[in-house]
This record gives structure tokens, C-alpha cells and sequence, in this order.
């Protein structure tokens, strides 16, 4: 057994509880109802090299009628020592055969700190794998699938030049830049204009193609590797709407979510959907330069400002193709799956393997990223794994996926049969939370 197995298994097991139990019902103050409770599973692994064990914290948050749940917790702790209690040994990368040992521990509320801005009477809601949150610039690969899709219908091409499709786009030297070269960071247009965060604008998709159209590069197109925070997916959006007649939220849909029967991958939500998705907090220390000012300059406003920004609901109805896709872990999950399965779900097929295997293709390699100011290895829409540090944790030499603000990791690992969700609405830079990431 491998310590993947191990994370396999915990989440099999969460589902079989679930499914027993039957579903959660909540009344209007995020209470459970109806003799139904919240479960929800977390674990964290360390190796104790001086014991020879591979340990599990087990951690399980139970919520609803005492007796209920007394009761559920002990079905989960005996189906636990049931699997687990003669400590079977398990094969973990880098440290050999251990002994694995899991604890379970129960959790209540109280164990989960409020954001820094709650009321002291603010009511807390339990976030599930269902719940929608918006993953900022994990976005950025949703978006790119969108492009593929379209160059394998032959609706568009890589290689085409923006202004092709954009009237107007070829102002200042842009008249060279290609699609491709927005999908790669190198299109050589990484920061936004202050005036381009507006929100009012979203709901003008003229002013901001006009703004997009005055922009001038800082570099020549394809030169130089720098991070578009924001700024090719407006442009990218706008190249699907006058190749395809539709929004790129409705290309979306009806190419992806819809076919994989998604209940949560959109561009922004509609008006009456906006108290459904979790609020993001401005969590952490304080930031100082030279960080601040680099997430300045990618962001284009400061980050306490971006994290507001995306609780405005003109933020969460509009379309920010680079950072406002809203979708559940479990929703982006299954979207991960369908790639690390060459395209399809099922009997269903969205994308053709090779045009899979071309947008995962790496690109980059070590480069230093202009904007992030570290090197960061891209395919065309994807940030890249490798055998040292990555984003996904030590030696993933055959993962892609996408970070978002600032705690948002959404991956396939094809190496480990693999893919990750993790979605959390804190949004810390530097904290200790960095330590566990890189233990993944």
C-alpha cells in the first residue's frame, strides 16, 4: 500500500458515510435539521522516521442532534480500527516501508477560527466539498480549456494573431501578438491599467475591449515570461466572442459543464446566486514590500483591495475570464479527473486526448517568471509540476494544474493517479500554512 492509497481510502471511506447517512439539511441559519448533520473530513500525514510510522490525524467535524452524531462517531472510529488497527505497512516515496498509524479526532466549530472581520454574532456555515467559491486565478486553466477546445473544432488556432479576431487590438505593436502567446504569459501585456479594476466597466465589455486596445506591451510578444494576472483573459474572452458569436461564459457551459453534468463552473453567477458563494477574508501578516508591491503590480490593486473586490457582487456577476470562475472542489475535482482521463468522464468526451496532452505539454522550464519574480514551468494554460519543490509539494515531475489567490490548488497528477481540489476562502501570503503545502 502507498501513502497515496492511504489518501484513497480516507476520502472513500468520508463518501461511504455520507452516502449511508444520508444528505445534509440546513435551516436558515446554517443549522442541520431534520435529525441530519454535517461530515466533513480532513487529515494530515507526518512521517516519524524514530517510530518507523506513518501517521494520520483523522480529523472529522461532526454537526447536528448529539445523540445522532455519538452515534456516527462511533461507526466511524470502529470502521477505522476495523481497516487500520493492525497497522498495515504502506510504502511512502522518499522514506521506504512504515507502519501507518491513524488517529481519528473529533472536531467542533470552535476548533475553526472566525475570519478577522467577523461579528461576533456572525453565523458560520460549514464549508463542504459543494460549497461554490470563487478560485480566482485557478480560472486561468478553465479558461485555456475553453481555448483548446476551440482549436480542436478548428474555430480558432494557437497560432492566430489576436487582431485577427479584435478589432482595433493591433495599436501599439500588439499587431504581432497570437493567442498562444496569451495562454503562455508571453504575450507581453501582465499588468492592467488602474482603471481597468472598475467594476462598473463589467457590466460594459466595450469600455474594457477599449481599454485592452490601448494597452501597450512592456515587452515584444513571445519574448518574455511574465505572469497576465488578469489581463489576457479579457482579451481571450473577447477572441472566443467574435470566433464564436457567444460569451465565453456561454461557451463554457455548453462545452464542459454542461456535458460533464457540473453543478458549479461558471464565470461570475447570476444576481440571485451571490449569498450562495463563500466570502473570501484578508487573512495573515501583514504584507510588506518587495511581495506587496509585486502582487501590486500583478493584480493592479492592493491585495486587502483585491480580496473585497471579490466579494462585490458586480465582481461575482461579471466575466473575469483570468479570475472569476466560481465551482466547488468537488466540481473542479471531476473537471481534473476528466483530463487525467485523456479528455472524457465516463462515457463522456469533451476534450480529445492529444488536444489534452498539447495543453498540458510543458513550455517554460525554469524561466524566471518577470512578474512573480521565480521560476515557474507552464504549458499553454497550466502551471507545471517537477521532481524538487513545485506548487503541488516535493517531486511531481508529471503534475499540472493551477494556483488561485492565495490558497487555492487545483491539480492532476498522472504519476499518482491524482487530482486535487483545495479550495479555502482565508488569504494569507506568508504564514505558517506554507509549511504543510510544501509537505504535500
Amino acid at each position: 500500500m502507498r501513502s497515496d492509497d492511504v489518501v484513497r481510502g480516507v476520502m472513500r471511506q468520508a463518501t461511504q458515510v455520507r452516502d449511508e447517512y444520508g444528505a445534509v439539511v440546513l435551516d436558515d441559519d446554517g443549522n442541520p435539521v431534520g435529525g441530519s448533520f454535517v461530515i466533513q473530513f480532513g487529515f494530515d500525514g507526518r512521517v516519524d522516521r524514530a517510530e518507523g510510522e506513518y501517521q494520520v490525524t483523522k480529523k472529522i467535524l461532526l454537526l447536528g442532534d448529539d445523540a445522532n452524531t455519538d452515534a456516527v462517531w462511533g461507526d466511524i472510529t470502529a470502521g477505522i480500527d476495523s481497516v487500520y488497527g493492525d497497522a498495515p505497512r504502506i510504502e511512502v516515496p522518499g522514506d521506504g516501508n512504515l507502519k501507518l498509524k491513524i488517529q481519528p479526532q473529533r472536531m467542533t466549530l470552535d476548533d475553526f477560527p472566525d475570519a478577522p472581520d467577523d461579528p461576533e454574532d456572525a453565523i458560520r456555515v460549514p464549508m463542504t466539498v459543494g460549497t461554490p467559491v470563487n478560485v480566482f486565478s485557478a480560472a486561468k486553466a478553465v479558461t485555456a480549456l475553453v481555448i483548446h477546445k476551440l482549436d480542436e473544432q478548428r474555430v480558432i488556432h494557437l497560432d492566430d494573431r489576436v487582431c485577427d479576431y479584435v478589432p482595433g487590438f493591433a495599436r501599439y505593436g500588439k499587431e504581432r501578438m497570437t493567442i498562444r502567446h496569451l495562454v503562455s504569459h508571453k504575450a507581453g501585456i501582465p499588468n492592467l491599467p488602474a482603471e481597468a479594476m472598475d467594476l462598473d466597466l463589467l457590466g460594459h465589455p466595450e469600455r474594457v475591449l477599449e481599454i485592452m486596445c490601448d494597452m501597450k506591451p512592456r515587452s515584444r510578444p513571445g519574448r518574455l515570461l511574465a505572469y497576465h494576472a488578469v489581463s489576457g483573459g479579457f482579451v481571450l474572452a473577447e477572441v472566443v466572442r467574435h470566433a464564436t458569436g457567444r460569451s465565453i461564459r456561454e461557451v463554457l457551459a455548453s462545452e464542459f459543464r454542461e456535458p460533464l453534468g457540473l453543478d458549479w463552473l461558471h464565470y461570475g453567477v447570476e444576481p440571485s446566486d451571490v449569498d450562495r458563494v463563500a466570502r473570501n477574508a484578508m487573512t495573515g501578516p501583514p504584507l510588506v514590500a518587495p511581495i506587496s508591491t509585486m502582487l501590486r503590480g500583478a493584480l493592479g490593486v492592493d491585495l486587502a483591495e483585491a480580496v473585497e473586490l471579490s466579494n462585490d457582487p458586480r465582481f461575482l456577476t461579471g466575466i473575469i475570464p483570468s479570475a472569476n470562475v466560481v465551482t466547488t472542489a468537488q466540481d473542479m475535482a471531476t473537471l481534473y479527473q476528466c483530463l487525467l482521463d485523456g479528455g472524457a468522464l465516463g462515457d463522456v468526451r469533451v476534450l480529445e486526448p492529444r488536444t489534452v496532452h498539447h495543453a498540458v505539454d510543458e513550455q517554460t522550464a525554469f524561466e524566471i517568471d518577470l512578474t512573480l519574480m521565480m521560476p515557474i514551468a507552464y504549458s499553454l494554460g497550466f502551471m507545471l509540476g517537477n521532481r524538487y519543490l513545485s506548487l503541488y509539494g516535493w517531486n511531481h515531475p508529471e503534475a499540472f494544474g493551477h494556483l488561485g489567490l492565495s490558497n487555492v490548488f487545483c491539480w492532476a497528477d498522472p504519476e499518482r493517479d491524482l487530482a486535487v481540489s483545495i479550495l479555502t476562502t482565508g488569504k494569507p501570503i506568508v504564514s505558517l500554512h506554507v509549511l504543510r503545502m510544501v509537505q504535500m
